[in-house]
Parts: C-alpha cells; sequence; structure tokens
C-alpha cells in the first residue's frame, strides 16, 4: 500500500535528520531537505515545506536534554535576541522563496552551504591561536539579532531550519565553545519559531502527504537522542571536522540536483 511506503520513506529521512540534527547541533532541516528529494521524489519548494512543517513539533527536545545533562547551558537573552531575528528573517525568507524557481533556490542552497564550509575551515585553521569569548554570557546582542535574522532567513527561504547558521555563527562568529553552540541552536527546533515561514509553505500546499509526515517526525524523535548521545562523547574538534565533511556531501548532492 502506498500509505505504508511514504511512512517507512518517511521514517527513513526522519532518522536520517535526527541522527544529523542530535549530532551537528542543527535544526533537522537541512538534511531533510536533501533526504525529502533523494527519498520521496519531492520537487524543492515541496521538499523545504515538508521540512520546515515537521519542524514546528518539538522533535528536538531529546537532543537538548543530552547537551544539558552534559553541562552545556543556553542563556536566555542569547535565545531571545536570535529568536527575535529568526522570526524576521522566516517571514521575509518564506514569502521570498515562494516566488522563485526551484533552481534558484537549489543554487542558493549550493552557495550557501559553501559559505559554510569556507567559515568552519578558517575557523578551525585560527583555533589555536585565539582564545573563546571571556564572558560567554555577555555577547553583544546586535550579532545575535543578525545570527537570527541570518538562520530566520535561511529557513524561511531553503527550508533548512536555520541550525546551522545558528551553530557556525555562534561557534566560528562569537567564539561560543561548540558544544554550546550546538545546544542553543538546537533549542530553536523546540521553540517553534519557524510558524510564519511554515504557515507560508501550508497555505500553498508545498507539503507531502500525511503518513509522510508522521513517519518523519517518528524518525526525527529517535534519531536526534541518538545524534546527541554521540555528540557529548566526541571532541569539539571532531564535531567540526564531521560537520565539514557532512555540509560538503550536502553541497556536492545539491550541486548535481541543481545541475540536473
Amino acid at each position: 500500500m502506498s500509505w505504508i511506503h511514504d511512512l517507512l520513506a518517511g521514517a527513513g529521512v526522519g532518522l536520517i535528520g535526527g541522527l544529523t540534527s542530535g549530532f551537528m547541533g542543527t535544526s533537522p532541516g537541512g538534511g531533510l531537505v536533501i533526504f525529502c528529494v533523494l527519498l520521496l521524489g519531492a520537487e524543492q519548494h515541496v521538499a523545504q515545506g515538508t521540512s520546515l512543517i515537521t519542524q514546528v513539533p518539538p522533535t528536538g527536545l531529546a537532543g537538548v536534554r543530552r547537551y544539558w545533562q552534559k553541562g552545556n547551558r543556553s542563556p536566555l537573552p542569547w535565545i531571545v535576541w536570535i529568536g527575535i531575528g529568526f522570526l524576521i528573517g522566516g517571514a521575509g525568507g518564506g514569502y521570498t522563496a515562494a516566488v522563485v524557481s526551484d533552481a534558484v533556490l537549489q543554487w542558493t542552497y549550493v552557495v550557501y552551504l559553501v559559505a559554510l564550509i569556507a567559515i568552519l575551515i578558517l575557523r578551525r585553521d585560527r583555533e589555536d591561536g585565539s582564545n573563546e569569548a571571556g564572558d560567554q554570557d555577555k555577547l553583544p546582542w546586535l550579532p545575535l539579532l543578525l545570527i537570527g535574522i541570518l538562520a530566520g532567513f535561511s529557513s524561511g527561504f531553503m527550508g533548512i531550519g536555520g541550525g546551522l547558521a545558528i551553530t557556525v555563527g555562534l561557534a566560528a562568529g562569537l567564539r561560543v565553545p561548540q558544544h554550546q553552540a550546538q545546544l542553543v541552536s538546537l533549542i530553536f527546533s523546540v521553540i517553534p519559531t519557524n510558524i510564519p515561514a511554515a504557515w507560508i509553505y501550508w497555505s500553498k500546499g508545498l507539503m507531502v502527504g500525511w503518513p509522510a509526515i508522521i513517519g518523519i517526525l517518528a524518525g526525527l524523535w529517535i534519531g536526534t537522542d541518538l545524534g546527541a548521545r554521540a555528540a557529548n562523547g566526541v571532541s569539539k574538534g571532531m564535531l567540526r571536522r564531521v560537520m565539514i565533511g557532512l555540509i560538503s556531501l550536502m553541497a556536492i548532492y545539491m550541486t548535481h540536483k541543481a545541475l540536473t
């Protein structure tokens, strides 16, 4: 039966996306867009809408708990300023995505991923010669707001959740320790700040069927917990290298999709 196939395919998508999310401390959208297109045969707009809609429930809660148990914390002002920026950027990104072609979305995704890879590599190369931010709890509000706007816009425009932008922005831009940056990013998979962008896609019918959605949600719950558990057992250097590798694979795949 087709609904059983969609349910199982969705569960596979969710499990892979959740593992990636929990291990890299990102919202599951980036992986979901890739694997929705790959496994469910969805078009780019539909894949992105599906990704955003399945991020509304708090699927990252188990991952947040794992990072929190290891002593990582997220100051409330960070969440507030990033959250405000996320709401602003998310609505703008969602409306913009609705009026451009699949090809534009795909190539924008590629450029975005390549930029993140470059930032992570540069951060790794200069890590030994620099210190982490001295007073982590008093980071300036404006960079946090800008990180939120970028994360929100990337979430709405590309359906990727914005977690990559938050993790990279905090870890590479503001020198927040890697595990702590990943916790902050996962918190935004629990807070439904992507509702404005998800509603835009929903209202236009840009999503897969409900059996696949249910399967994705179930896979995310399990995968995020397993991924976060694995991440807490490795060093921040290893996390960064794995993140670079996975983002590179995503960029290569999206380049292939854009060219075909």
